[in-house]
């Protein structure tokens, strides 16, 4: 049996935000997002955890949350390089964006060997996602299901601007299809997105991925057949900014087994700091949770 990772992707360049948001504290102690992240999944039995960083931000990260953490948990970095592509591709000269999350995952092709899960570094997503995830996980084989924590939609807006959201379509509790649905907003009771140029209702209970996954290693044969079609289509526009996300590669997945991924579901509050108007909300919440005992005042004392 082997010990599952977490995996924690750090890399996003944070336009919206404006700054680092990783680490940015969010309690009067300092403690960041990803500090939360780590300490619900050491609760939850996760022994490792790998850091998926650019190489600029790495003396950062060590002296910002690795050192908080050492002895904690074991930790290791992998840098997301533009550059780290299959043979045969050349990236455009004036390239500078990550190629996406999908790419991050790919960076870490080579030191992940057991099962694994994947969160975003800026996203606060309840315990009890950890919990599930890591018990998935501990079973799984090459002969498993990927697993997705799904949330309830209207549980992960921000009231500060619009989202983007992976939009789940789930049937017996697999996946069955998911769409990225761009400038996802609340306005009065009804949840809308936009699609060319018309403003489309989405459902309030819908499912959504916040990029909270569970893999086996079997799923990087899947990563870098799809990054090659990715980069087939996109180099050849010369396209400065296209991701390739890990949505992409799910759904090529779903096409040939449609029952690949299991979703367990989270009814917890998803938090994230998307605008720094978010900032707020995310605060009390924590403080609320600190309050009724889920954290301590201070995590790593």
């Amino acid at each position: 049996m082997q010990e599952p990772i977490l995996v924690i992707m750090a890399a996003g360049m944070a336009s919206r935000f404006g700054s680092l948001k990783q680490v940015e504290p969010i309690t009067d102690n300092g403690e960041f997002i990803i500090d939360f992240s780590i300490y619900d999944a050491i609760k939850a039995g996760f022994k490792k955890v790998v850091f998926i960083i650019k190489a600029e931000d790495k003396e950062i990260f060590q002296n910002a949350i690795g050192k908080r953490i050492a002895g904690k948990i074991e930790v290791t970095y992998v840098c997301q390089d533009i550059n780290n592509i299959p043979d045969g591709y050349n990236v455009p000269a004036n390239r500078v964006k990550p190629w996406g999350t999908g790419h991050a995952i790919f960076c870490c092709k080579d030191i992940l060997d057991a099962p694994f899960a994947v969160i975003n570094a800026d996203d606060f997503y309840g315990r009890d996602a950890f919990y599930s995830i890591y018990n998935f996980l501990l079973n799984a084989d090459e002969n498993t299901s990927y697993a997705m924590i799904g949330y309830v939609l209207e549980n992960t807006l921000s009231k500060n601007g619009t989202v983007t959201r992976g939009v789940c379509d789930v049937q017996n509790s697999f996946l069955i299809n998911i769409q990225e649905k761009h400038n996802v907003e609340k306005i009065g009771a009804i949840i809308r997105c936009k699609e060319n140029n018309q403003f489309i209702k989405l459902k309030s209970n819908a499912i959504v991925s916040m990029n909270f996954w569970g893999f086996t290693p079997k799923i990087f044969d899947a990563i870098e057949t799809g990054f090659m079609e990715f980069l087939e289509i996109n180099l050849e526009s010369n396209s400065l900014n296209c991701e390739f996300i890990l949505t992409f590669v799910i759904s090529h997945i779903l096409k040939s087994d449609p029952e690949a991924v299991a979703v367990i579901d989270s009814k917890d509050k998803w938090f994230g700091i998307t605008y720094k108007e978010d900032k707020p909300a995310l605060l009390a919440a924590i403080k609320f949770l600190q309050e009724q005992g889920v954290y301590p005042q201070n995590l790593w004392s």
